[in-house]
């Protein structure tokens, strides 16, 4: 038995070990490592990635990078070179992105670093051209981390104190878009919990102006962002709160002259993320340098919803917009673009779709990278941005520019080789409320064009209320006149297909056929006749509640067709009995009459259905028209015909 019991492990040892292996590899598969060299207090830090999984027909895949090194230092280089100029243990962080890829970016597990000696002190160069600004290291795709960074400067010539403020998540979003799930500071940087508590100062440095400036300009922002002094901070911080949901809030002391700092968030984008891929979304952040000061300077940052890190790529922040309020509002598209060759571009062909609703003469160029002016009408050798029209399109070009490849040799840094334009446009006079989408084929030089993703613009659904009277025919019916009013609910100006739901309280006034009965009866010394006739007036008051799918067929005439319910509130009955007498069958002689009446009264009475079909004239989107609408009936009442005027507001 012992035998049988050794055999058995050596045989079965083996594979256990051999799964444990085979899961640990799976698990940890698509894992990019951290490798690095130490040079004393220098490390030479270079990634391990997975292979890149092509996509097809897309320029060649690559991995973008974004070090943190743990003491308040990040780099973008593929193998950067960090000096660390204090002792300690440092955990170095690295993102990387795949670009052009199939799967998701791989992920990474941070590296504790230990620097015991000093050996090489750090060269202080000053990388920031401004002083405040604010990054990501990619896209927001949902349900994956991001970080963003934002870098302040102190410029003056003295020792600061002074605040930082990061807003996020827009009101304009029902859902959340970002979750701060870890913020690390590195200069003792001390968060403050309530805005409410900040106590802002009322001198304004007078010999420092602090220019303004957004990356990108929210049209419902009321600030004049390109102002060029900030002194409200007041102001700033209240408009900022009405706009943005949630914030944080940091103070910093001792701060150098020309010294530069960073803070790094980590974002999660959340999975009721807008799973739009062309909607632009921003964060803002404000810096106060100075507390003495209330002058300050505002950045956003406007980010594009993305499912792949394509560099490629078209964006609008007409994503979801009010139709009522669409001839006041100015679309802005912004497309990007990265030069993937091995060799710069000079020429590069922006070819966009415009789409029919929009008025192509109110396009204005509002940004542009590279920098370069307008081309003028005639041929100049100078670097600009040529526009051209044909019918459906916009074609953008860049003349005499030199835009470095990703894959040029030297080249270190990737944002070098990416370029965009962007540019507002509004809307046409005449247009109908329909999804429409632009897009654009890029073209570096003499290459083949790249295609972008599709930028859609979707108007919201909207209510519109419409007033409703009008007259019911029911051919079967003796003296009847029925009439009407109410009030309908449905979508704002549809274009064809919508739905609409109506209340109509519907009074009616009618006749039942008269009954008469003849009987033989015998009277005092001879046969007689008698007659008995029976009427009956009725009047009720119904709601009736329509649920229709209607067709728009043109701008003038619509069809209709759904069920109806139909709740009887009020009836009244009075009967009418007649009795007569005559002398005999041939009626000469009215020996006697007699009327009897009496009256019945129902109220909350029965519940009824039926199938309605219809057609309107004149004006079908909004405004007035009238239609015709037959009801056919499940229940003992009548089919009818109903005639009516609308007018949809």
């Amino acid at each position: 038995m012992r035998k049988c019991d050794i055999l058995f492990w050596l045989l079965f040892l083996p594979i256990v070990l051999f799964a444990q292996d085979f899961l640990k590899k799976d698990t940890v598969s698509n894992l990019a490592v951290i490798k690095y060299k130490v040079k004393g207090n220098q490390l030479n830090f270079t990634p391990e990635a997975p292979l890149l999984n092509q996509v097809s027909g897309a320029p060649k895949a690559f991995y973008s990078y974004f070090w943190e090194f743990g003491d308040g230092h990040y780099s973008k280089k593929k193998t950067p070179v960090h000096i660390y100029e204090k002792k300690g243990n440092y955990k170095v962080k690295l993102w990387v992105t795949n670009h052009y890829d199939s799967g998701k970016p791989p992920a990474t597990r941070p590296q504790t670093i230990s620097i015991s000696k000093i050996f090489k002190e750090g060269i202080d160069i000053a990388s920031m051209s401004d002083d405040f600004k604010i990054q990501k290291n990619r896209e927001p795709i949902p349900e994956e981390k991001m970080v963003v960074t934002m870098s302040y400067k102190n410029t003056k010539n003295y020792v600061t104190s002074g605040k930082l403020f990061f807003f996020y998540n827009e009101h304009k979003y029902k859902d959340n878009n970002f979750e701060i799930i870890n913020t690390r500071t590195h200069y003792n940087e001390k968060k403050e919990e309530e805005i409410e508590a900040i106590v802002y100062a009322n001198d304004v440095d007078k010999q420092e102006k602090l220019y303004a400036s957004l990356l990108n300009e929210v049209e419902e922002y009321p600030i004049q962002v390109l102002d060029s002094t900030r002194t409200d901070l007041l102001k700033t911080i209240e408009e900022s709160k009405n706009y943005y949901k949630n914030w944080s809030i940091f103070n910093f002391d001792q701060m150098n002259s020309n010294d530069e700092r960073n803070i790094f968030f980590t974002l999660k984008t959340t999975p009721e993320m807008l799973k739009d891929t062309s909607a632009i979304i921003s964060i803002r952040g404000v810096y106060v340098p100075d507390s003495s000061y209330k002058n300050h300077k505002v950045k956003e940052m406007e980010m594009e919803i993305v499912t792949s890190h394509d560099p490629n790529k078209m964006s609008s922040n007409g994503t979801f917009l009010n139709y009522r309020l669409v001839r006041f509002k100015t679309l802005k598209y912004k497309i990007r673009f990265q030069n993937d060759g091995e060799g710069p571009a000079k020429t590069i062909r922006l070819e966009t779709d415009i789409p029919r609703m929009l008025d192509k003469s109110t396009i204005k160029v509002l940004d542009m990278y590279p920098k370069c002016e307008i081309c003028p009408k005639k041929k100049v050798n100078y670097s600009c941005l040529d526009t051209m029209f044909t019918k459906e399109q916009i074609i953008f070009t860049f003349r005499n520019i030199y835009l470095p490849g990703s894959n040029q040799k030297n080249i270190k840094e990737k944002d070098s080789t990416k370029g965009f334009v962007k540019y507002s446009v509004k809307f046409d006079k005449d247009f109908h409320k329909k999804k429409t989408s632009s897009g654009t084929a890029i073209i570096f030089d003499k290459n083949e064009p790249i295609i972008t993703n599709r930028a859609t613009t979707r108007f919201l659904p909207g209510i519109s209320i419409g007033a409703k009277a009008g007259y019911n025919y029911y051919p079967k019916l003796k003296k009847s006149n029925s009439y009407f009013v109410g009030a309908t609910v449905s979508p704002y100006r549809s274009y064809r297909w919508y739905w609409q739901v109506e209340w109509l309280n519907n009074m009616h006034f009618y006749d039942d056929e008269i009954i008469s009965t003849e009987k033989n009866i015998g009277l005092q010394a001879s046969q007689g006749l008698e007659r008995i006739s029976v009427s009956k007036k009725n009047e009720s008051v119904n709601w009736e509640v329509p649920v229709l799918v209607r067709c728009n067929v043109n701008n003038y005439f619509g069809l209709g067709a759904g069920v109806q319910g139909d709740f009887q509130l009020y009836k009244k009955q009075e009967t009418t009995i007649l009795t007569e007498h005559f002398s005999d069958e041939t009626k000469a002689e009215l020996l006697s009459s007699k009327i009897d009446k009496n009256r019945d009264t129902e109220s909350f009475g029965n519940l009824s259905h039926g199938y309605l079909v219809e057609i309107t004239g004149g004006f079908s989107r909004i405004g007035p028209s009238v239609g015709a609408r037959y009801v056919f009936n499940q229940t003992a009442r009548e089919n009818y015909w109903q005639f009516y005027a609308i007018w949809k507001f």
